[in-house]
């Protein structure tokens, strides 16, 4: 009956079987699925170079769906290509413990390249991968050699363009020249609102054009010859990224919602669905795909015969480039060098006797001088702020387009668009990305740092600008919330260094970090003074929280990070003649958690009762450590425009604070109006 299969049953393989587990869980999103099926088919099938036995394949091409609501169609093609997802698996989306979730994690399902859904990120860490390649094949490709040589493709929906976000990576990505860069509009005109006409009328090919994109447009999204013509014409083009409008009908092949907002986003019914397996000859029951059409799809022998052809390139190039292989080896499997312990052992030596009052974020530029010379891998950048985030290290190599390998981004002023570049160039491997923006502008970037914990990669984000001590620029610029935001997600490392040693140690984990977390770094502008330690307390830091005062008999405890750990120093200074006080600085609250019960009750034992915590940030967290009956001292309401000293005087952040704290806390009678 198949001896003659078209595509446009190939296609229907992969609709019917995203109808059928739609409709199966009483719940997803069909129409898109059917939509984009046959331009599916046409990329997978006919131009992806991907193994199904081996999803890590390095070289592979990168497929991302950016418009993540349609994951029925990205499972379906999964599981018709030969990956390990099997019927069963598809029976089980959208429901507990399942391998199909209700859109597409990173980690959970064999072969999908990012975590997506958010719309208009998804095109974001397409952006990052298709950059990644570039930069590694500019640096490990030799002679006949192509060695990192592969595609990114992108689906993306009309909800993906209409986010703020696709105009930052896209333009970036026109101004970088990212070829090798294929994504495709889903052109359908309707969001969950309904026909889009009234709220998305731009002229969506002058816009990419004007990025400096190579446009592709008017592809008959359900003509396989239209679709497979415009593919070839993208990966012919030598200088800019493409984009493939493809006009294509919601809901394709459905008699009655087709072209219907009603099909974007909730199963078609029983009836609708016997109706379109009518429309479109699909005579088999839910979750049958016959044999020959799976013979059609199944892509285990071609992805073997690739993948084992690169394997063999490898080690040609491994037996002429024996240095280069190690490196790339080492890059690619995330391995810092063999000698990365004694950067930062050497670091540590060199500042233990440096007593200069610096910032934090003048600290963070110290290591990274240092380091940077270490790891060809750290990619850097900042959102148009190198110079205040002291991010811009001396062995930058910047993008112009002269330079063929760079390391350091200037991104401009977008902060999502850069975090959502990061996460595609963590995702695709061989860098570690780290990108520097103001604390307060956490809030634009905040989903795609969501997102990198989500997908528990090893990303830096440099944060300066920590408190209300940046002085002047006043509340528009100085976080308030942004440290309990950023410590209230899962997966997500904070740290808030004091002084030079504990940034050091900052830095350190963040690199060495072998669960592959996302780090913030948040940094201070204002100056700050190094705290002396012995090497037993400096070996303590990396513990989150440790002791970094201690009387005879301590009485109380003052718990202090970055900033104010210096008030707290000299209020348990001057507190000496009447209560000894412990000074605990704890730079990374979340790490401290994750320390074993014993070492948290020697830092904090339960049988000191007296404690005051000092943040200049929200109170929100801190009576976890102080206990109801403990003092808090920081700032819930927004702040001023003054030098930075005034207003830690104005909102009672002082030493003389601290010490009122602590003696009433003897009488219970302590009351924080520091926002009054």
């Amino acid at each position: 009956m198949f001896s003659k299969l078209n595509k446009n049953i190939l296609a229907n393989a992969l609709r019917f079987l995203s109808i059928d587990a739609i409709e199966y869980a009483n719940s997803g999103h069909p129409g898109m699925p059917m939509g984009m099926a046959d331009i599916a088919e046409v990329l997978w099938n006919d131009f992806l170079s991907h193994n199904p036995a081996n999803p890590e394949w390095i070289n592979r091409d990168r497929f991302v769906l950016s418009n993540g609501h349609g994951c029925m169609l990205l499972y379906s093609l999964l599981h018709l290509s030969g990956y390990n997802l099997s019927i069963d698996d598809l029976k089980q989306f959208r429901q507990l413990n399942s391998k199909t979730p209700g859109h597409p994690e990173f980690g959970i399902t064999p072969g999908v390249d990012a975590t997506t859904g958010p719309l208009g990120q998804g095109i974001g860490m397409a952006v990052g991968m298709a950059l990644a390649e570039k930069l590694l094949a500019n640096t490990f490709n030799r002679d006949t050699f192509n060695l990192i040589d592969h595609y990114t493709y992108c689906f993306i929906g009309d909800g993906c363009l209409m986010e703020g976000i696709s105009h930052e990576v896209c333009s970036l990505a026109g101004t970088l020249g990212l070829n090798k860069l294929i994504v495709f509009w889903d052109k359908n005109h309707i969001s969950i609102d309904g026909k889009t006409t009234n709220w998305f009328n731009d002229n969506t090919p002058q816009r990419f054009s004007a990025y400096n994109w190579h446009v592709i447009d008017n592809v008959d999204g359900h003509d396989p010859k239209s679709i497979s013509s415009a593919i070839l014409a993208a990966q012919q083009e030598s200088l800019r990224p493409s984009l493939l409008c493809c006009k294509t009908t919601i809901g394709y092949g459905s008699p009655n919602l087709a072209n219907d907002a009603t099909i974007h986003g909730s199963p078609l019914g029983k009836e609708e669905v016997l109706a379109t397996r009518k429309k479109l000859n699909w005579d088999y029951p839910a979750f049958t795909i016959p044999t020959e059409i799976y013979q059609h799809w199944d892509a285990k022998e071609h992805g073997k015969q690739l993948n084992a052809a690169w394997d063999q390139q490898l080690q040609h190039y491994r037996a002429k480039h024996p240095d280069l292989y190690l490196e790339y080896h080492r890059r690619i499997n995330n391995i810092l060098p063999s000698n990365w312990p004694d950067a930062i052992n050497k670091l540590l030596g060199q500042q233990a006797n440096n007593d200069q009052q610096l910032a934090t974020r003048s600290c963070s530029k110290i290591i990274l001088d240092n380091i940077s010379g270490y790891l060809p891998e750290l990619f850097g950048g900042s959102a148009d702020l190198s110079q205040s985030n002291q991010t811009l290290h001396n062995n930058a190599i910047s993008f112009d387009r002269s330079n063929h390998v760079f390391n350091y981004l200037h991104y401009g002023v977008r902060e999502f668009g850069m975090g959502a570049i990061m996460n595609g160039m963590a995702l695709h491997k061989g860098f570690i990305p780290y990108g520097g923006t103001f604390l307060v502008f956490s809030d634009y970037a905040r989903s795609a740092i969501r997102t990198s914990a989500l997908m528990q990669q090893k990303i830096i984000y440099v944060l300066s600008h920590d408190s209300i001590g940046l002085g002047e620029d006043g509340p528009t610029h100085q976080p308030v919330e942004h440290l309990a935001m950023l410590r209230a997600t899962p997966n997500l490392s904070v740290w808030r260094p004091g002084d030079i040693d504990e940034t050091i140690i900052a830095w350190q984990d963040a690199l060495e970090n072998n669960s592959t977390n996302p780090v913030c770094l948040v940094l201070s502008r204002q100056k700050l003074t190094k705290q002396p330690k012995a090497l037993q307390t400096t070996s303590k830091i990396k513990y989150g929280g440790y002791i970094l005062f201690e009387p005879n008999d301590p009485q109380a405890i003052i718990i202090a990070t970055g900033s104010e750990i210096a008030l707290a120093m000299q209020a348990a200074s001057e507190l000496q003649e009447k209560i000894k006080v412990r000074v605990v600085s704890m730079p990374n609250v979340n790490l401290f958690l994750q320390q074993p019960t014993a070492y948290q009750a020697q830092v904090l034992p339960n049988k000191i009762k007296n404690r005051v915590a000092v943040e200049a940030g929200s109170t929100l967290m801190w009576h976890k450590f102080v206990g109801l009956n403990g003092a808090v001292i920081g700032i819930d309401c927004f702040g001023s425009s003054a030098p930075g000293a005034q207003l830690y005087a104005k909102f009672n952040i002082t030493k003389d604070s601290i010490i009122h704290a602590v003696l009433k806390l003897q009488e219970q009678i302590y009351d924080n109006k520091s926002c009054n």
